[in-house]
């Protein structure tokens, strides 16, 4: 693959319970790496030890560029089995983008067509721009309705590269993103990969997901994370489709 990945857009510091970095030590990893722009996005309710809610009301104090890394806000929440979101709407609006995904923790399958219907009913919030890790068959989903609404709603599906370290734990992973990055080719449904860092080594890590990516001849045009200004164009608020 021929283009460089500048920015990072889902990872994780000490704030969410079981991550190893400060947001400062997760931007100088970033800086090291050349990236050029970071995004740090706590879990949100539902997962054991993560932040208050509160959090996401003070992030405005974050400076909005560290080591010379553009830094922006979001959140990893949580689809509920009632297909709502895990945080409220009134800090869902202080977030510069939301990643919206299923965690065992706190979601129990309900089969591949009613957990398809939940993720796409989290997609129509307007500050929902990802779907995180949509790869694991232990809480299946239909790929063709996933992304015929990943495109309805201007939400980019994600290639998460810790999954390629947790394969072993995540149910038939590789074949499901053969499979959904297919359709985004036919749909021309555009992908976002990401670390999913939950320490400071790991931010910018892409390499699996790459690898995969290049094996199935991935359309390039296709992947948000060569341009920051083609990232930032595709999070601007009220692009989702009514």
């Amino acid at each position: 693959m021929k283009q460089n990945f500048v920015l990072d857009i889902h990872t994780h510091t000490l704030a969410s319970g079981h991550a190893f970095g400060t947001i400062r030590e997760m931007a100088q990893a970033a800086s090291g790496k050349n990236l050029k722009l970071l995004g740090i996005s706590e879990h949100g309710p539902g997962i054991p030890g993560t932040v208050d809610p509160i959090y996401f009301s003070t992030l405005y104090v974050v400076p909005r560029n560290l080591y010379g890394v553009d830094i922006l806000h979001g959140c990893e929440i949580n689809v509920r089995n009632d297909g709502t979101l895990s945080l409220d709407q009134k800090y869902i609006d202080r977030l510069d983008y939301a990643i919206a995904g299923i965690h065992e923790q706190c979601y129990q399958d309900q089969g591949r067509k009613k957990n398809t219907e939940n993720v796409i009913s989290c997609m129509k919030n307007e500050k929902v721009c990802f779907i995180s890790h949509p790869d694991d068959d232990h809480t299946p989903l239909d790929y063709e309705l996933l992304v015929q609404a990943a495109k309805k709603y201007h939400v980019a599906l994600e290639v998460n590269n810790n999954t390629f370290r947790r394969k072993q734990k995540r149910l038939n992973c590789i074949e499901n993103y053969k499979t959904m990055l297919k359709l985004c080719m036919e749909y021309e449904s555009p992908v976002i990969v990401s670390s999913d860092a939950h320490d400071p080594s790991l931010v910018g890590e892409f390499q699996e997901a790459r690898e995969l990516l290049e094996q199935v001849g991935f359309d390039e045009k296709l992947i948000l994370n060569t341009d920051t200004e083609k990232f930032l164009d595709f999070i601007k608020t009220g692009n989702h489709a009514q």
